[in-house]
């Protein structure tokens, strides 16, 4: 049997109370929303729709050292496609916060004798593994655990963390 699935806006999340076992947030998306507001809306939303200690899981870039260094670009990738091999990168413009950052990705993908170019724009909060897991808290969530790409054997640090039982 399949699991169902569906995307939906996180800060209103259209689903009843306690209807899933386990919420993902997945590759990078929460630090799209750029406000506290926001964050808070979309956390509390995650924790009214998991089952007392139902499992949320975030994915993030570490930002860490990120926030640190605030490099301006990402080097080079080359993948191979049906239509050969497309480069990708991306160029950061931190703002003045140092938090939040403008990304612009480009793909350079082949055509005959020449390139063609896709550039996708967002602007995301580098948030960092404290801020987080403080905004995590805040929303009600305990047993709060940090896997590196090394343990879990994803690409990006992943937060796990449990719903708080009701209080009755």
């Amino acid at each position: 049997s399949r699991v169902p699935v569906a995307a939906a806006d996180m800060r209103q999340l259209p689903f009843r109370e306690t209807s899933f076992d386990v919420v993902l947030c997945a590759d990078n998306s929460l630090p799209h929303l750029l406000s506290e507001q926001d964050l808070r809306a979309a956390l509390l939303g995650m924790r009214r729709v998991l089952r007392d200690d139902g499992l949320l899981m975030i994915t993030v870039r570490a930002y860490d050292e990120t926030r640190q260094t605030r490099p301006t670009a990402s080097p080079p990738q080359v993948s191979e496609t049906r239509d050969g091999q497309v480069i990708t990168f991306q160029l950061w413009h931190w703002h003045e916060d140092g938090e939040r950052y403008d990304l612009e990705h480009f793909q350079l993908i082949p055509a005959e004798n020449t390139w063609h170019v896709r550039v996708r724009r967002s602007t995301s909060w580098a948030l960092t593994s404290p801020q987080l897991t403080e905004f995590v808290t805040e929303a009600g969530f305990t047993n709060i655990t940090w896997h590196s790409p090394a343990s879990s054997g994803y690409y990006q640090p992943v937060l796990t963390a449990r719903r708080a039982p009701s209080t009755q």
